[in-house]
């Protein structure tokens, strides 16, 4: 922290100042613009001194990589270049996380798939990658559409995986991101999920930090463990004399490693709940009825909300924000006076419902849907259908609109 504090009042080769975090994202003044989720990202690496972005194209993300390439043509990324493949990316920023970067990256749908190997050997490196994902399906047939399935991958990997429902969330998040995922008792990836098209190809109003203010860069001495130390955990588990002389080593060192992994996520929550002031949102959690939901199904869900509200309906919101570290206490909380939980999700499989349902007693409350997937859009009528039957009031009819 030392190091990254005598940086504080200096300015980059970009004449950008080199801003204390906590005064730029909360306290510096904001300028409205009219931005699609795309260039939010551009406009939030401007900010974020990384030093390398490694892309690959992939649909709806390949807009927000070319971006970034403007970024390190203008001179605000130290390096930028395409690799082969998404797995040679994932890859590759490995080796400059190793190596001591701030790295910055994206992808979606097939490409996180492809590159999946490398996401647990980032959390067990303890490398603090930051990668965008703009979800879109990934199982055949084809599609380039919205669809949050590779989120449940994501979350088993030891990443920490925040779900951001606006291109708002977005600009803060990938520069608080940073901030948490530094921290020398976190120090693990983070992937910054959107639902893709949604977010990155509508525009919205942002508020931007000032653009002659920028993060202190990256002190790689913070890392909790040795860079490229050949001898020690984690790089020491990948040698392969270390792991064939003794089983019994091989196991308990994994073991134990896996589990200081998944401590490291715990560890984030009090880092993340100060940046991101809580891990969920609420709204009238009075309310017998309550949806619980993440992305931009948050944002139907509030539509729907509405127009019940006009009905006489009253109904409580839980957004909720980060799914690794999961807030299993804050939803507990706050839905414990509600008699049916709605779980809307874009995806086929309903993977934050069966959390939810993991999470809160009496779980038979819940209602896993509706549920959209492939590209379809959710309109907020059939979320507002959803609860009407619940309440057993009669909702007219939206055959063939999601399951």
């Amino acid at each position: 922290m030392a190091a990254q504090a005598s940086f504080i009042g200096q300015k980059n080769k970009k004449e950008q100042v080199y801003t204390d975090p906590w005064h730029m994202m909360n306290e510096a003044p904001r300028t409205p613009s009219f931005f699609t989720g795309s260039e939010v990202i551009k406009e939030a690496v401007r900010r974020a001194s990384c030093d390398i972005m490694v892309a690959y194209p992939i649909t709806p993300q390949s807009e927000a990589a070319a971006l970034c390439g403007e970024l390190f043509a203008e001179g605000y990324i130290g390096d930028y270049f395409r690799g082969e493949s998404e797995f040679a990316v994932m890859s590759q920023c490995a080796g400059a996380a190793f190596g001591g970067a701030r790295v910055f990256t994206t992808t979606a749908g097939p490409g996180t798939m492809r590159a999946m190997e490398n996401f647990p050997m980032w959390a067990g490196a303890r490398l603090p990658i930051q990668m965008i994902v703009t979800c879109r399906g990934i199982n055949s047939p084809l599609s380039i559409q919205p669809d949050t399935l590779e989120i449940s991958y994501l979350m088993q990997t030891g990443m920490l995986v925040w779900h951001a429902e606006t291109a708002q969330d977005f600009y803060d998040w990938i520069l608080k991101g940073y901030m948490v995922s530094e921290e020398p008792d976190v120090h693990l990836p983070l992937a910054l999920c959107c639902d893709g098209f949604f977010v990155t190809h509508t525009k919205d109003m942002v508020d931007l930090t000032p653009v002659d203010m920028c993060l202190p860069p990256y002190d790689p001495y913070r890392s909790p463990v040795p860079c490229m130390d050949m001898e020690c955990p984690p790089v020491r588990m990948m040698r392969d004399p270390f792991v064939m002389k003794s089983n019994y080593i091989s196991y308990a060192t994994h073991a134990s490693w896996q589990q200081e992994v998944w401590a490291a996520v715990e560890r984030s929550r009090k880092h993340t709940i100060r940046w991101m002031d809580g891990l969920i949102d609420t709204e009238n959690t009075d309310a017998d009825v309550i949806v619980v939901a993440s992305g931009t199904a948050v944002s139907q869900s509030r539509e729907a909300i509405a127009m019940l509200e006009e009905e006489g309906i009253h109904v409580g919101l839980v957004k909720v924000k980060t799914l690794r570290p999961w807030p299993g206490e804050e939803i507990r909380e706050a839905t414990k006076h509600a008699k049916h939980i709605i779980v809307p999700e874009f995806n086929v499989i309903g993977w934050l419902a069966r959390e939810v349902s993991a999470t809160i007693p009496n779980n038979e409350r819940i209602h896993a849907g509706p549920h959209v997937c492939g590209g379809m859009t959710m309109p907020p009528e059939i979320i507002a259908a959803e609860i009407k039957t619940v309440l057993g009031v009669k909702a007219p009819s939206l055959a063939g609109r999601g399951g």
